[in-house]
């Protein structure tokens, strides 16, 4: 039922006091509670009953109703035995967070409010079962008859009366029985299906109806490795027969990505010994050439490497997410590891290559979630000629080298930074890296503290202005004169001479190496 039948009902005697824009939301079940935050018991789509018992103070409304808005309630009514009305501050915190609120007369009870919407919900459930089993036989004669994975949820999607698609851990639509979800709803679902206790599970994004999360089995049980099914609905309100096709189709699903990775397994073994002719350096040219061929490679054919690694990972983790974050992001994906070390090779037209890259990039963030406690690592090189493959699994581990010495759970660095000072800085061990910003800043920081000065940043903003005067004082918003007092208070306490260009080079490297 919706919350405007609810209205409606007369001996209910309810009165909206906001929200008349969200009245046309389901009510799949309802609550009572007097809790401060009730959240953790809410699933979504609940309509709350409160006695406000917990407001002690006007500041109470907003984190009660910020709570049940983040759970995405489907309304909340209060009841005016304690204040002999609704306060306006509740009335306020609801109009803010868009939950429609009723106000519920001291002569109705909450039972009665309950006992009216579970029959509501009740009779509002025909039993499809029947009907929904037959189709059920239908998705398993279907995959004898060897229907792909289109085909399999066309199925699922009428025997379950709803539309459905199968999602990566990294968001990407492998399949569906209609137009995809938009980005950012995949991006919810995503960290809802990587983070989720227990599945299935319900889900809600903004003011757009629910979706149900089912997991596709996978190997090892890890989230990682899996595909998970989402289909319009709420799971809580199918019967057994929606419930069983739904149950049948992920299996299936499952199936079918059996068949797609056994393939790439196929694929992938002739890539092995490529992969070790272009990391030892013992290969000739003509046994490259020959090992090209057999992972069917052509010399002039566009390519791209990436290598990646995950710290504080389980083995295989690496190769399970570059693989995913590869998969159908070019007209063919290699895959093989070095230890715990995995590597890719995408090859396609030089331009969808480029694309591809740029998406894995985006992509990357979205897997962190289903990372636990481990960070993930990778290089990217350039795009070029499969002849030239391995120069670019060469730049793809540089890169990944400096990537691990960023500070972020996910790290990604492609080419183009190697060819800067940032690489030789990041092999630069830990302790020097400290020892050597400490020699030549450490007079400066003190200075700083002592004076309450701020030197250092006049010497970062006067290197990143080429040493101009005239733009290092505009941008600090001080006068030449006071820039050039600085200057020389920075020469003095540093022994460099800024006018020169080697020892611009060291405090420049300094600020780098310890930024901090």
């Amino acid at each position: 039922m919706r919350l405007r039948t609810l209205l409606a009902v007369s001996e209910l005697k309810l009165v909206l006091l906001t929200g008349a824009q969200h009245l046309d939301r389901p009510v799949r079940w309802v609550y009572t509670t007097d809790q401060r935050d009730p959240s953790r018991y809410l699933s979504g789509g609940e309509l709350v009953l409160t006695g406000m018992v917990w407001r002690r103070g006007p500041e109470d409304a907003e984190a009660f109703v910020s709570a049940i808005a983040a759970a995405g309630v489907a309304g909340l009514a209060a009841g005016d035995a304690e204040f002999g009305s609704v306060p306006p501050d509740l009335v306020e915190a609801c109009a803010r967070h868009g939950v429609p609120l009723f106000e519920v007369p001291i002569d109705v009870s909450f039972a009665t409010i309950t006992e009216r919407i579970v029959l509501a919900l009740a009779a509002d459930r025909p039993d499809h079962a029947a009907v929904a089993l037959d189709r059920h036989r239908r998705l398993v004669e279907a995959v004898a008859e060897g229907a792909g994975l289109a085909t399999l949820l066309e199925l699922g999607s009428t025997g379950i009366g709803a539309h459905c698609w199968v999602l990566s851990p990294t968001g990407r639509v492998v399949a569906g029985s209609t137009r995809p979800p938009s980005p950012g709803k995949r991006e919810l679902l995503v960290r809802q299906f990587l983070q989720a206790d227990r599945l299935p599970r319900t889900v809600r994004y903004r003011d757009s109806p629910p979706c149900t999360l089912l997991p596709v089995p996978g190997r090892g049980g890890q989230r990682m490795a899996s595909w998970f099914l989402v289909v319009d609905g709420d799971q809580e309100q199918w019967d057994q027969g929606q419930r069983e096709v739904a149950g049948e189709l992920a299996t299936l699903v499952s199936l079918d990505r059996s068949r797609l990775e056994e393939r790439r397994r196929v694929e992938n073994r002739s890539f092995a010994p490529l992969l070790h002719a272009l990391t030892t350096g013992r290969a000739g040219p003509g046994e490259i050439e020959s090992r090209l061929a057999a992972a069917g490679l052509a010399p002039g054919d566009a390519v791209c490497a990436l290598s990646a690694a995950t710290v504080g990972g389980g083995p295989g983790l690496a190769a399970l997410v570059l693989g995913e974050l590869a998969a159908e992001r070019a007209n063919r994906v290699l895959l093989g590891t070095l230890g715990e070390e995995a590597c890719a090779v995408l090859s396609g037209d030089p331009e969808s290559l480029t694309g591809a890259l740029r998406e894995l990039r985006a992509a990357v963030e979205v897997v962190e979630p289903g990372l636990g406690s481990a960070r993930l690592v990778i290089g990217i090189s350039g795009v070029t000629s499969a002849s030239g493959l391995a120069g670019a699994v060469e730049e793809a581990r540089h890169a990944r080298t400096l990537a691990e010495h960023r500070d972020a759970r996910t790290a990604v660095v492609a080419a183009e930074e190697i060819a800067s000072h940032l690489l030789l800085l990041a092999t630069v061990p830990e302790e020097l890296r400290r020892s050597f910003a400490h020699r030549l800043l450490g007079p400066l920081r003190d200075y700083d503290r002592e004076h309450g000065s701020d030197l250092v940043t006049t010497l970062r903003v006067f290197l990143d202005c080429a040493g101009s005067p005239t733009k290092t004082a505009a941008k600090l918003h001080v006068h030449v004169n006071t820039l050039r007092y600085r200057i020389a208070r920075i020469e003095e306490l540093t022994g460099r001479d800024l006018s020169c260009f080697p020892d611009r080079v060291d405090l420049y490297l300094g600020l780098n190496l310890d930024p901090g």
